[in-house]
């Protein structure tokens, strides 16, 4: 008889900002899923220098929480910092990342590790319906056509932060982006590396706590900036 396959080890991370009400139930439903996707995880919680009580909420869970480990930046550093903290701090073979706002449902994680085949690289998902204003739908919308024809992206959604990506590959990337225009660094430098990617779709919830941390003039403008660098410096270097 056949040898089972061990089951590869899962780190999965939070960033987190100002998320003070939603980081326990991401945190409790990470650790209720794991064990039936594998036998080795750890759950990180990524503190961008909250101002509210994101932090003390944060270590109270790694006090309680086994497997539970929380980094903090001094100050607010910008999404894309938070998530390249996650990756360089995450130990295991696969890395899972969503947002801390709980707009995404943790427990649908074990729609995405049956997908990473020993060919498949990155398991991405998709949002079957984006559940915010009018406003935010526009704007995610159009940003995602752009970032898609300009950055040849080879995923449906890269505006959708529910990311399942082989260890391994992370490694043959550099990332240096601070702002949200850090998903698009990531999966078109996935795309360069060779990593093989494959979709998945996932339910989005209203934001019932807090306000988005994004749409404000000045990380919009920010994101913006990143955008255009980022495009003029694989331009250059031919990737």
């Amino acid at each position: 008889m056949a040898k089972p396959r061990a089951r590869k080890s899962i780190s999965v991370f939070f960033p987190v900002f100002n998320d003070q009400e939603t980081i326990e139930s991401l945190a409790e439903k990470a650790l209720a899923v794991l064990p039936a996707l594998t036998d080795d995880y750890e759950v990180l919680l990524i503190d961008d220098g909250s101002t509210d009580a994101s932090a003390s909420v944060a270590d109270e869970l790694a006090r309680n929480l086994k497997h539970v480990r929380v980094i903090h930046h001094s100050g607010n550093q910008g999404y894309g910092a938070a998530l390249r903290t996650g990756f360089s701090n995450a130990s295991k073979e696969l890395i899972f990342y969503t947002d801390g706002d709980g707009q995404y449902d943790v427990s649908e994680l074990a729609l995405l590790v049956p997908l990473m085949s020993d060919r498949v690289d990155v398991v991405n998902g998709y949002k079957i319906s984006r559940e915010d204003n009018r406003g935010r739908k526009a704007v995610g919308a159009m940003y995602n056509r752009v970032a898609r024809f300009i950055f040849r992206l080879p995923i449906r959604d890269v505006d959708c932060d529910f990311r399942l990506v082989r260890r391994s590959a992370i490694d043959r990337i550099s990332l240096g982006l601070s702002s949200g225009a850090i998903c698009v660094e990531l999966v078109r430098k996935l795309k360069s590396a060779g990593c093989t990617f494959r979709e998945v779709p996932v339910h989005h919830y209203p934001r019932i706590h807090g306000k988005s941390q994004f749409f404000t003039p000045r990380r919009v403008a920010r994101t913006l900036f990143d955008f255009c660098a980022l495009w003029l410096s694989l331009s250059l270097s031919g990737s």
